[in-house]
């Protein structure tokens, strides 16, 4: 299930200026990992002085430059500085989480998704990835180190598919559509629950039942907050274009927006499911508590009578001539028998105890008393 908040933004001061950095104190120090790849290899390393970071964008080479972790201003704040940041954008970047978004400035386009990553307990993880795109080099930054990425750096250095031919237009796709199709293993998960769930409610029901259809109604929530917007990011990325995409990566990037349309639909008819098992396990439970209240009331109702007779005869009045006649605790008990059993067999012709009664096509369907 997904590690998550419901609602928990890094934000500064009211009031201060726009662009203030508010850095997590949990968050990790930034790593800065460098690609530059063309067609004959790729070159991979890590940088840790961002200044360095300016020869990389005057050399004009197809790069990709990955930041994992953003626990260090004075670093991010480098970054920025190095590739011309707006500061505006850097705030979005740092100060998680943000609506997922795609905008366009001069010398770049940003994107900014939520990512799912699978977690060792079977469990996931969501944060926010921000991707800028340049005329040469695609910056990504990740809220903490991470394999998500990790097929895509393995395709780059296979040389697999068009990735090193082209430019980093459709590297950017690539590590987009990988962060869409990471959702499908977690839909199919929760998919596999909610069969699971379908089957507990209309049998045993456990109590544990609505802890996990809570459970996976957040977390549809979750991924809702996550795919909508980067759906409606895409749909305008691929309606406008850009000087940063060319005409065959946008096909590429259609394809991504089928992708997520699908789990969008998959989100929803999810969501719609949930709801439906929530409102089923309410019935079922209420019917097993009406079934249980019928017992007892069947039961007190066959007692009540019993217990009138004995209470009349349980009175300590002298002159009761039943009480001094030999036959009178037997006739009483035989009383009782009969009442007892006359209302057992009232009640089940009723239907109220026992299996129901099939009533003829005639007869009246009505089960009141």
């Amino acid at each position: 299930m997904l590690q998550r908040r419901l609602f928990r933004k890094l934000h500064p001061p009211v009031g201060a200026r726009p662009g203030t950095l508010v850095v997590d104190s949990g968050s990790p120090a930034p790593r800065i990992r460098v690609t530059t790849y063309a067609e004959e290899g790729v070159e991979e390393r890590d940088v840790l002085d961002p200044n360095q970071l300016r020869s990389v964008v005057a050399s004009g080479a197809k790069t990709w430059i990955d930041v994992q972790g953003l626990g260090d201003e004075a670093v991010l704040r480098g970054i920025s500085a190095a590739f011309g940041i707006h500061p505006l954008v850097i705030e979005d970047v740092v100060n998680v989480p943000q609506r997922p978004k795609a905008e366009s400035y001069p010398e770049y386009q940003l994107f900014i998704v939520r990512m799912v990553e699978p977690l060792s307990d079977g469990a996931a993880n969501v944060e926010q990835v921000s991707l800028l795109l340049g005329r040469t080099w695609v910056l990504t930054f990740e809220e903490r180190p991470g394999l998500a990425f990790d097929p895509v750096r393995r395709r780059l250095h296979e040389g697999t598919g068009p990735m090193r031919r082209l430019g980093p237009d459709y590297l950017a796709y690539a590590l987009l559509d990988s962060i869409v199709d990471a959702y499908y293993p977690l839909l199919q998960r929760l998919g596999d629950e909610i069969e699971e769930l379908e089957d507990e409610v209309m049998g045993a029901a456990p109590p544990g039942t609505l802890e996990r259809v809570v459970e996976i109604r957040k977390t549809l929530l979750q991924v809702r907050r996550a795919v909508w917007p980067l759906r409606d990011a895409l749909a305008g990325v691929i309606k406008d274009g850009g000087p940063f995409l060319t005409e065959e990566v946008r096909v590429y990037l259609r394809d991504t927006y089928d992708h997520a349309a699908q789990a969008m639909d998959v989100t929803e008819a999810y969501r719609e499911m949930v709801s439906g098992l929530f409102n089923t396990y309410l019935s079922v439970v209420s019917n097993r508590t009406n079934e249980i209240m019928r017992v007892l009331t069947v039961t007190a109702s066959i007692f009540i009578p019993l217990t009138f007779m004995a209470g009349i005869y349980g009175m300590n009045f002298e002159n009761m001539p039943e009480l001094r006649v030999w036959w009178s605790y037997p006739a009483l008990l035989a009383l009782m028998l009969l009442v007892a059993g006359g209302l057992v067999l009232y009640f089940r012709r009723r239907g109220w105890i026992g299996a129901p009664r099939r009533r003829g096509r005639g007869q009246d369907r009505r089960a009141g008393p």
